[in-house]
């Protein structure tokens, strides 16, 4: 007694409509992987500092030489935005855009390409970013 339905298709049909399927996924999927790994510049909020990061043992960092921890659920973002773990980016020296949580643990934190480190002008403390003004079209913050 089968409690499957049978394929609509005949088994060749079938087979070759899966085939097809996964290549078509797999040119799909390369195509959005490399437009992946382009880099570009990336919109960052305007609560966002930057600074140099040190990842220790997670969840515990050094930030601007300072000691750190990572938020439960912190996302980090390598150059070309993709997830990166903190084991992938143990006692290596980052310079970072990066959020904090309302207890001050570090929750979001994107690190920078080439391009975004030629934007020099992002401020590393609130007291800085409290006196210029942010746009963020551009991206870049501008004495007012």
């Amino acid at each position: 007694m089968y409690r499957c339905a049978t394929p609509a298709l005949p088994r060749r049909r079938w087979l070759t409509a899966l085939v097809a399927s996964t290549a078509f996924a797999g040119l799909f999927a390369a195509s959005t992987a490399y437009a992946q790994i382009v880099p570009g510049h990336r919109y960052f909020p305007q609560r966002a500092l930057r600074g140099e990061l040190i990842v220790g043992v997670a969840p515990d960092v050094t930030l601007n030489g300072k000691a750190a921890r990572l938020a439960p659920g912190a996302r980090i973002r390598n150059a070309v935005d993709q997830w990166a773990s903190p084991g992938s980016l143990f006692n290596t020296k980052l310079i970072v855009i990066y959020t904090t949580d309302m207890n001050g643990l570090l929750m979001d934190v994107w690190v920078l390409n080439d391009v975004e480190l030629a934007n020099k002008s992002w401020p590393t403390t609130v007291q800085q970013a409290s006196t210029l003004v942010f746009d963020p079209a551009s991206q870049v913050w501008r004495k007012p």
